[in-house]
């Protein structure tokens, strides 16, 4: 059987959920290409080998993605087996299966994978069944050269996207992976892992991106994983992303990977309000993260804090709380501005639909953005993210610094209670000089862009 992988969105990464898939197939006898349309066109004469098609889709980007391509798929050839795999597959199940695919595969999705492309029943729409771990068939994806790059000191590196591990063992209420996972970890094969680093490095990675949703799920894997990499090539650097409160519970971790080359943690910070943590069951409290900020700094690694600024119980002065912490903690440079715009979203089957906070803001389903609606109390917060997403669209060649100006005198003219910014580093201070950040500013949780959406409309239009 002849399948077309499709990638559509993967943080600006090389697609290492394409590549897992692609294994899967050839080694059960099917022939296979691969295209991200992110980096390259997906042309008529690759939808017209395909016997089937097959979308990847690990974060809600991706899928809104992913359908503006399976409709384009359905115009050329109405008759083409299509089928969604990865995070976001069960989104929207029934909208995607009666409009645009035959096959929904979400969690451990490769024997569902094979067993759909084969011309069985792939299973069920969830798949956690534990499945060998297979090294990624990276020579079938665009080179590393079209993806993002480590900006460090006047220097770019190439990055690999890796992972140790695939789902959480926690339950955050508005992340998609307990949806899916609820709870479970599956670990990737160390000597799996090691091969893969090793055909990185052999296509030009000096820095390796983690992609496990939370890096310190399973803590003594992943210092056995970092510490194998080390000792196989010490010149790689790398970064990872987890929780505040494990940060905070495994201190003895951080002098280990910054010897290891680990230049900066990716934590979901989301709040400088408990009041919202605690809506979102983060597990940690404002007081923490900063502590967190210090403890990780104490090893000369920097963190960049992903936010969720706008929620229903956001107020304007909790937005200059959330500022307020930036400036106080010398976090200026490490967030990209987009994460100042990031707006609740609540997919099909979100553990905030049970939430009792939740429910008087909701409305309906919208199966165009694949998910609830909702609405602030006061509908000048949502006039506020509406009007901080054109700024920041409109500002992504600036730099961070720049745009974060024009972003905090946007939020300070509407506090009523007008009060003046904290010093600079106030409460910490960090490394001088650049910091280490990646060339890819957009992240999983945010909406796609009219620049991201723009290339999708004809088929065989770039990417």
């Amino acid at each position: 059987m002849r399948v077309l992988l499709v990638s559509t969105y993967e943080l600006g990464q090389q697609p290492l959920s394409v590549a897992t898939a692609a294994t899967a197939l050839v080694a059960s006898g099917h022939d296979v290409r691969c295209v991200d349309v992110a980096v390259d066109s997906l042309d008529e004469a690759a939808v017209d080998w395909a016997d089937k098609v097959a979308l990847s889709v690990p974060m809600h980007t991706a899928m809104r993605l992913a359908l503006a391509v399976a409709e384009a798929v359905r115009i050329r050839r109405p008759e083409l087996p299509l089928c969604f795999f990865g995070l976001y597959a069960g989104v929207s199940r029934d909208l995607t299966v009666r409009s645009s695919a035959d096959a929904v595969i979400a969690g451990e999705y490769e024997a569902g994978l094979v067993a759909w492309a084969s011309g069985v029943d792939p299973g069920p729409a969830i798949q956690l069944a534990r499945v060998g771990s297979r090294v990624p068939s990276r020579h079938l994806l665009a080179p590393l050269e079209n993806y993002t790059r480590l900006i460090v000191g006047g220097e770019e590196r190439l990055v690999g996207s890796v992972a140790a591990s695939r789902g959480c063992s926690h339950r955050c209420r508005h992340c998609p992976v307990p949806v899916v996972y609820d709870g479970r970890v599956r670990a990737v094969d160390q000597k799996v892992l090691l091969t893969d680093v090793d055909q990185l490095v052999d296509a030009g990675a000096a820095h390796l991106s983690f992609a496990d949703p939370d890096f310190l799920n399973a803590p003594h894997h992943s210092r056995r994983v970092v510490a194998a990499i080390h000792g196989r090539h010490p010149h790689l650097t790398f970064d990872c992303t987890t929780k505040v409160e494990h940060i905070l519970r495994y201190p003895e971790v951080w002098p280990e990977f910054k010897d290891a080359g680990c230049v900066f943690v990716v934590s979901a910070f989301e709040s400088a309000s408990d009041t919202v943590l605690q809506h979102l069951d983060k597990g940690h409290s404002v007081a923490e993260a900063s502590r967190a900020v210090t403890m990780l700094r104490e090893h000369g690694i920097e963190v960049r804090p992903s936010w969720l600024p706008f929620t229903p119980w956001t107020t304007l002065e909790g937005l200059r709380d959330l500022l307020d912490f930036v400036i106080a903690h010398d976090l200026v440079v490490n967030v990209d501005p987009v994460q100042y715009t990031v707006r609740l979203l609540v997919p099909e089957g979100s553990l905030l639909l049970t939430e009792p906070a939740m429910t008087p803001h909701l409305g309906h389903f919208d199966p165009a953005r694949l998910g609830w609606t909702w609405s602030h109390p006061d509908p000048a917060l949502d006039q506020l993210q509406t009007e901080l997403a054109a700024l920041v669209e409109e500002r992504v060649e600036e730099p961070p610094a720049v745009t974060f100006i024009e972003i905090d005198a946007m939020v300070r003219a509407r506090v009523t209670a007008v009060s003046p910014p904290p010093l600079l580093g106030s409460r910490s201070t960090g490394a001088p000089g650049p910091r280490a950040r990646l060339s890819e500013p957009w992240f999983c949780c945010s909406e796609p862009t009219q620049v991201q959406l723009a290339p999708l409309a004809p088929l065989g239009s770039p990417g």
